[in-house]
């Protein structure tokens, strides 16, 4: 049995069966014969393609920034740019954008870059929507590292817009998340968004 059926088993009473009996009958659904060559293992591959693009829900965000180190720095940290893959819980249908986190570090203690960047992943890697997803980012990094303020800007193109219903191209939908002296402070607000805005 492939590991990745293996993991979707221990975490729940659906087979892989089950998987390829449900993606056999979309399949058949739009009017495709699941037996023909270019579709025989089709199922397979789909199921293993959404453990992969749904993983986030097997990672603790804490185990992510569970491990800092010393830094007597209280000046803002960010990471921009950061690219995500996600699915719209709503239509199963990908959405993809950047992702633009900051904290001030406090206590002494600053966690490395790549955390930032999982945690990004963790969140994404779930069945989502923008607005959700942005502020379970901003929380993760607030209940965790408990800086003096966290930000987080997400930048989206969802694919529900695009492929179907009012099908609008290149439309970006944008939400943020403000914690601490990012959302009390103009200044330091205002050197956020400068910077994210910079190229």
């Amino acid at each position: 049995m492939s590991p990745f059926f293996q993991k979707a088993q221990d975490a729940n009473d659906v087979s892989a069966e089950d998987v390829r009996k449900a993606v056999t009958t979309l399949l058949r659904y739009i009017g495709e014969d699941p037996s023909r060559d270019g579709l025989l293992e089709t199922p397979d591959r789909v199921a293993r393609a959404w453990l992969e693009m749904t993983d986030g829900y097997a990672i603790r965000p804490e185990k992510i920034l569970s491990t800092t180190f010393e830094g007597s720095s209280d000046e803002m940290v960010l990471l921009k740019n950061i690219e995500f893959n996600s699915l719209c819980e709503h239509h199963l249908l990908p959405f993809t954008g950047k992702a633009h986190v900051a904290y001030l570090p406090a206590g002494g203690r600053i966690v490395g870059l790549s955390k930032l960047a999982r945690i990004v992943d963790v969140f994404a890697h779930r069945l989502q929507v923008q607005e959700r997803m942005t502020e379970q980012i901003a929380e993760a990094i607030s209940v965790n590292l408990k800086p003096s303020g966290v930000a987080v800007v997400v930048e989206g193109v969802h694919s529900c817009m695009c492929l179907r219903g009012v099908r609008k191209d290149g439309a970006t939908m944008v939400t943020s998340s403000l914690r601490g002296v990012f959302r009390t402070d103009n200044a330091t607000r205002a050197e956020f968004m400068s910077l994210v805005q910079k190229s």
